[in-house]
């Protein structure tokens, strides 16, 4: 890999607020910083009380705290360079650095769609086969589909950041955006970019499109479910689980 990579420029410059008036620059600083605080420290909260609360010890809520912990590191990864090249009026970041965070941004996000899709799987279960539930929905179901969700994220991000290090970077090396993100970065190269493209249409087309039809699937089959039943009580209750996992999950 490292003798294909011609590259005449050693690091990127990401551009961020630096294109707005000054005035503009701090009301998004603020709103930034307000955001990630915001989202780490409220998905933090919810991690904290599904780990201390026992009732809350089901494959929901053990789902919806893998969530939270990929939310936490998706901001983590993108929003503290943003604050830094603001504080530090540095704009400059390393290959390395650059494609670090194009890995765990590519990891998180997709792992954040294959959680998703997991999640609504888990509400078809509890509501179209709620007398299975505590079956179907076992500890080892629950951490193989968490483990496998992060391997083919993790793949998926090794594939597209190997991909992109063999690329060259001639002269212009300005990425007008906030963080590292594939297609910027592939405009900027010198060197043949199809083989990347293909890639992203294909490999991480069909990681986002198999989760959402996942979703689509399990909750077309939630509703019809729903709409069998009889009595308008029962639908709501029906519902309700949608939000909630059954007792005894």
């Amino acid at each position: 890999m490292g003798g294909t990579n011609q590259s005449m420029v050693s690091e990127f410059l990401l551009l961020g607020l630096s294109r707005q008036p000054q005035q503009h620059q701090q009301l998004l600083f603020l709103l930034f910083l307000i955001s990630v605080l915001v989202t780490v420290l409220g998905n933090l909260l919810i991690i904290l009380a599904i780990g201390t609360d026992s009732h809350l010890h089901t494959p929901m809520y053990f789902f919806l705290s893998n969530l939270s912990f990929v939310d936490v590191c998706f901001s983590s990864t993108s929003v503290p360079k943003v604050l830094a090249i603001h504080i530090l009026r540095n704009q400059a970041i390393s290959f390395s650095g650059c494609f670090t965070q194009l890995y765990f941004l590519c990891a998180f996000a997709v792992m954040d769609n294959f959680l998703l899709a997991v999640m609504a799987y888990d509400r078809f279960v509890a509501i179209c086969h709620p007398l299975h539930y505590a079956t179907k929905m076992t500890h080892q179901l629950c951490a193989l589909l968490v483990v496998g969700s992060w391997v083919l994220s993790s793949l998926n991000a090794l594939l597209h950041t190997l991909l992109m290090a063999r690329l060259s970077f001639c002269a212009d090396n300005i990425i007008p955006h906030f963080f590292c993100d594939a297609t910027p970065i592939l405009k900027l190269s010198c060197s043949d970019t199809h083989l990347n493209e293909l890639m992203i249409l294909f490999v991480a087309g069909l990681l986002m499109i198999a989760p959402f039809v996942c979703i689509l699937v399990s909750y077309v089959l939630i509703a019809c479910a729903v709409l069998r039943v009889s009595s308008t009580r029962g639908r709501w209750k029906a519902f309700s689980t949608c939000s909630s996992p059954p007792a005894g999950g």
